[in-house]
């Protein structure tokens, strides 16, 4: 386990400019700043994780097309897409889907412990397949996004930041912030991706939580398979070489 000692871990990922505030879109935010093992920084502006973008409005794709995005990696099944397609006319980033569910969305399990086992278990090449659009020379700045931002997005972007060597508990406090944007208490979001993921009175309040002991077991789970996030990836046909561009491209 990478550590934080001496960290303010809570200022770190409550720093102004973390959130991107887009009409429609509930978590979209920068995963720059944080700290890395050795020295250096993830450099700011460069790696973004959101939720789903189709209601996007004019302004909202203005503010995307001033980020300069060069890729997009879209971790939704076809359904998904099919139901709520990106707004993202205009773009000229490369967008790269990627589902790391196969089948009927109704038969993955459906408590946040066994999604998470199952997605290391079960979609480690998607997963990888997932990080690789983001090891080419240029694929930044890029983001990663599902339906919520939370789960898939959550788990690409804790095997990216561990790679990078992002301590374990800052890792977690960053996949935290998802539980207080997808505050059901505050937003309609439940609506938006029961419809927009077919998942109807199945996703309930309880799935959009985002405790920060689930992703820290999910890392180690992905150590106890592979020794480290790098070499879970490079077990699922992601080479060292792409690993050593995506670490060149976020360390600042």
């Amino acid at each position: 386990m990478t550590q934080a000692a001496g960290l303010d871990v809570s200022g770190l990922v409550l720093r102004p400019g973390r959130r991107v505030e887009l009409a429609g879109v509930f978590n979209f935010r920068d995963v720059g700043g944080y700290p890395v093992a050795g020295g250096g920084a993830v450099r700011w502006r460069t790696l973004f994780r959101s939720d789903a973008l189709h209601q996007l409005d004019a302004a909202g794709r203005d503010a995307l097309l001033r980020l300069g995005l060069r890729t997009v990696v879209d971790l939704r099944t076809r359904p998904e897409l099919d139901n709520a397609p990106s707004a993202l006319d205009g773009l000229k980033s490369r967008v790269r889907h990627v589902s790391l569910l196969t089948g009927d969305l109704q038969s993955i399990p459906l408590t946040l412990a066994e999604i998470y086992r199952y997605f290391i278990d079960e979609c480690g090449d998607a997963i990888a397949a997932a990080v690789a659009p983001l090891c080419a020379d240029d694929a930044v700045p890029a983001l990663v996004h599902c339906s919520a931002g939370k789960d898939r997005t959550g788990v690409v972007i804790a095997l990216i930041l561990a790679v990078v060597g992002v301590p374990d508990e800052v890792i977690a406090a960053d996949y935290a912030l998802s539980g207080s944007y997808l505050d059901p208490g505050r937003t309609p979001v439940i609506g938006q991706l029961q419809a927009s993921t077919g998942l109807g009175a199945e996703l309930t309040s309880a799935l959009l939580s985002s405790p920060p002991a689930l992703i820290l077991d999910t890392l180690a789970r992905v150590r106890a398979t592979a020794g480290s996030a790098d070499g879970y990836l490079r077990a699922h046909g992601l080479p060292e070489a792409a690993l050593a561009r995506l670490r060149a491209a976020l360390i600042v």
